[in-house]
């Protein structure tokens, strides 16, 4: 009968207890183990951060239990759906926080140095309407005090935009929001009217306080069901309790103003994508009493850590923005 082999023990220096080798080992993975944290923390529940670190829910529980044991304090309590933070988690989490944003962001800041971007990149997503009609004298301001950053404007909108958020390919986002999902932060700082738009000559033209019921014969241009502005005109109409008829869905406030002034319909807008050009060929009615204001902000993954290139640009749209903490306060659409 042969003899079974005998497994080598682990080597250890000789006098180290066995918990000093536990204590080093733990030591090894403790990127990984913040990380876990940051990422629990960021997102709410262990089952999220394991999703977003493509990682068993079971190895980030391990790595959160290794780092209590190894720090010698309770970081989080578990609740039925999210977890919160004790104090010492709270602690740990504003030390944490920059390391491990600071090491996921150095592949890009290394090679932005290499390959000359002497104050590195900037990434901001947005969609088209914030790209043409808000973004251009921000981004002119800040080209002429960063002209060697390398700035890169993702045009995209909705889910798109928010999974280049979440996957830290982009540093924030520029648009407006209806809701503000829970790992999310999002600072308006501007406003605009919603208002209606006509085309010349139109029987409302001459009307100087117009009504919802008003509206009701006439055909609407609007954006695409799945943006908000489409919802939020129909939520206003159906709690007013007036019908209404939408004769053409399109996207893109250019394309709505020019098939209204050729008369194949009314719409309405938010006042942002209104030109002095466009009073030779529209008439436009305040609908503030109706709809609500419309809010653009910046948006960001709660707990991001901002590159100096982003804080600038972000400061220098309004100084302070960043302490101004507005997260839950909500917007209007992607459209």
């Amino acid at each position: 009968m042969p003899t079974a082999t005998k497994r080598k023990p682990t080597r250890r220096k000789r006098g180290a207890p066995a918990d000093a080798v536990a204590r080093f080992y733990y030591k090894g993975s403790r990127y990984k183990q913040l990380r876990a944290f940051v990422a629990i923390v960021r997102l709410g529940t262990l089952a999220r951060a394991a999703e977003s670190l493509f990682l068993s829910a079971s190895s980030i529980s391990l790595q959160l239990r290794a780092l209590e044991r190894e720090l010698g304090a309770q970081l989080v309590q578990r609740g039925r759906r999210r977890i919160t933070l004790t104090r010492a988690g709270e602690a740990l989490f504003e030390q944490a926080r920059p390391l491990i944003e600071g090491l996921d962001a150095l592949d890009a800041k290394f090679h932005a140095t290499l390959y000359g971007f002497a104050e590195g990149e900037l990434s901001i997503a947005a969609g088209t309407s914030t790209i043409q009609y808000l973004l251009p004298p921000l981004v002119a301001a800040y080209r002429e005090h960063h002209p060697t950053v390398r700035l890169q404007l993702a045009n995209v909108t909705g889910k798109d935009g928010l999974g280049l958020l979440r996957s830290d390919k982009v540093d924030f986002a520029v648009g407006s929001m209806l809701d503000v999902p829970y790992d999310l932060t999002y600072q308006p700082f501007r406003r605009y009217d919603p208002m209606l738009i006509l085309p010349r000559g139109h029987p409302l033209a001459d009307k100087a306080d117009v009504t919802l019921a008003d509206l009701s014969p006439y055909g609407l241009i609007l954006p695409p069901q799945r943006l908000t502005t489409y919802r939020l005109v129909d939520m206003v109409f159906h709690q007013n309790k007036v019908p209404y008829t939408v004769a053409i869905e399109v996207g893109g406030w250019e394309i709505i103003k020019q098939y209204v002034a050729m008369g194949l319909g009314i719409s309405i807008v938010t006042s942002i994508c209104l030109t002095d050009a466009d009073n030779e060929q529209l008439v436009t009615r305040n609908m503030r009493a109706w709809f609500p204001q419309r809010s653009y902000g910046i948006v960001m993954r709660k707990g991001k850590f901002l590159s100096p290139e982003a804080r600038d640009f972000i400061n220098r749209i309004r100084p302070g923005l960043l302490a101004h903490r507005e997260h839950d306060e909500t917007g209007h659409s992607e459209r």
